[in-house]
């Protein structure tokens, strides 16, 4: 059998957020169990592979110890590479696609993607909360792929994104973070229950809130955020009679004594955080903050910022799980509330 050149099968997909080393393996591996590169096939040194991929010597470097390291390829010193092993196992191929890259976000891809192990290959896709480029992805890149993982959150337009979803086989879907009305059939999913998980945190923080009086949430209109988090913190409000408020606009933020401030996002934290040290008031005494998604940092900020926030790293490994096992189940994630001093 005569191989294909190699860099006949060597394909980049530039909206792929997955590193272009891995990419390249990605490619070689394809080829391989296409019967397209035959064992014994001698590969381009890493200088030359670098210089017609134009990409970079570490990366061409890096896929090609990445390929040594799985015993795809074997190195001879003083002739290079070549292909030493052409029975590869049948690997999971994973459409994943996020609505935005966060820290957050990064510990579900990194639990998901450790779960899953080396014989898996995952194409990586983030598309901005843009359900156009969502749709653009999804549609296009409709390939021989194991399974679509998916988080789906859109700014606007979002309401027809079940529609796209239901052209995927759904023994090879799973949703991640919410599921989507309209998406039908027996499909995988771990996910977050919006408007319980903040009811349950502020009421397990009940004893902290007591010096408190009102509670304002920053909830702009123009948000991916499901809406569902407001029932639950109208719900709790009204159940342990609190004064409340939904601020639309971060920038508007007038900081006041016996209140506490919980914040969505990154941006607005910071906002807040800056209102708050210009107001004078104590944090943790005459104002309070919570902020969701637990990231390390929060830790440290105001000497500790209280969190409510799903369990990332759990979410991606039972995501990975659910792949493993060919498991159609519906979980939801878990939820917890971290107490620190400021509240």
């Amino acid at each position: 059998m005569v191989s294909e050149n190699i860099y006949s099968v060597i394909t980049f997909d530039d909206y792929s957020v997955t590193p272009k080393y891995l990419q390249l393996v990605n490619s070689i591996l394809k080829g391989i169990e296409e019967g397209k590169i035959d064992k014994g096939y001698i590969l381009p040194s890493i200088n030359n592979l670098s210089y017609e991929l134009d990409v970079s010597r570490n990366t061409a470097e890096k896929a090609y110890k990445h390929l040594k390291l799985i015993g795809v390829i074997r190195s001879v010193p003083g002739k290079g590479y070549f292909i030493s092993k052409t029975e590869i196992k049948q690997q999971t191929k994973v459409f994943l696609i996020f609505n935005k890259l966060s820290v957050h976000k990064k510990l579900v891809y990194d639990s998901f993607a450790r779960a899953l192990g080396e014989n898996a290959i995952i194409d990586f896709y983030i598309y901005n909360n843009d359900f156009a480029l969502f749709k653009k992805l999804v549609v296009e890149r409709k390939t021989d792929y194991s399974y679509y993982v998916i988080i789906p959150h859109f700014l606007e337009g979002g309401e027809k994104a079940y529609e796209i979803i239901n052209t995927i086989p759904k023994e090879k879907l799973i949703l991640m973070s919410q599921l989507l009305s309209g998406v039908d059939g027996s499909y995988g999913a771990i996910y977050e229950d919006f408007e319980g998980d903040i009811y349950k945190a502020l009421r397990e923080a009940i004893e902290k809130l007591k010096k408190y009086r009102k509670l304002k949430i920053i909830f702009p209109e123009y948000t991916y955020h499901s809406r569902a988090i407001l029932n639950g913190f109208y719900r709790f409000c009204q159940e342990y009679a609190y004064e409340y408020e939904v601020i639309k606009k971060p920038q508007s933020i007038n900081v006041t004594d016996e209140t506490v401030y919980i914040s969505l996002m990154e941006d607005d934290l910071v906002t807040l955080i800056k209102k708050v040290l210009e107001s004078k008031l104590k944090v943790g005494q005459q104002v309070g903050i919570i902020s969701y998604n637990e990231t390390p940092i929060k830790q440290i900020i105001l000497d500790g910022i209280t969190t409510i926030s799903a369990d990332f790293k759990f979410m991606g490994e039972k995501a990975a799980q659910m792949i493993l096992e060919r498991s159609t189940e519906h979980i939801i994630a878990p939820f917890y509330l971290t107490l620190r001093s400021s509240l």
